[in-house]
């Protein structure tokens, strides 16, 4: 962990405002950009930096959906659970990927490949169900076996290897 990334990422928020109340979202929402998840030590650092109590970091962190506490899967897969995804058969398709990865929403495989989470909606309703795997949007409509994008990632990710 380089906590050196940490501080320029608060030293560029807190220049913004000096003195004033620390803009701790954005900072994590940084942190997080840059890590893919917010591991302790970066959490530590920033409530020390920032004068915060760690448990108000920890509460940001758990009250919005969009921060994670654990690493991700290298391919991060979230299936949308919103209105018109739901009535198009997500959680048909949740359980089709929970058995496929072996794992259950909210993991990751073993291996690390695969991270699983069900999200509230991508707005992306006119092609629901919609699965977004690393910022790529894929319409299921249609789809009988939503285990071959997971196999098309296998086999990209062979290829990347060999």
């Amino acid at each position: 962990m380089d906590l050196k990334r940490i501080d320029q990422i608060i030293d560029n928020h807190t220049a913004v405002d000096p003195g004033g109340y620390p803009p701790v979202i954005p900072i994590l929402q940084d942190i997080q950009s840059e890590y893919r998840w917010l591991p302790e030590p970066a959490l530590k650092h920033t409530a020390k930096r920032l004068r915060v109590p760690l448990v108000d970091l920890y509460g940001i962190a758990t009250f919005y959906q969009s921060f994670r506490l654990t690493p991700p899967g290298e391919y991060q897969i979230n299936l949308c659970m919103g209105t018109a995804c739901h009535v198009e058969g997500a959680p048909l398709i949740l359980g089709k990927l929970e058995r496929k990865l072996g794992i259950k929403a909210g993991e990751v495989t073993t291996d690390g490949k695969f991270g699983l989470d069900e999200v509230r909606c991508v707005g992306c309703c006119a092609l629901a169900p919609v699965v977004v795997i690393d910022e790529e949007y894929h319409s299921l409509k249609g789809r009988k076996d939503v285990g071959k994008i997971i196999d098309e990632k296998r086999k990209e990710d062979e290829r990347v290897e060999t």
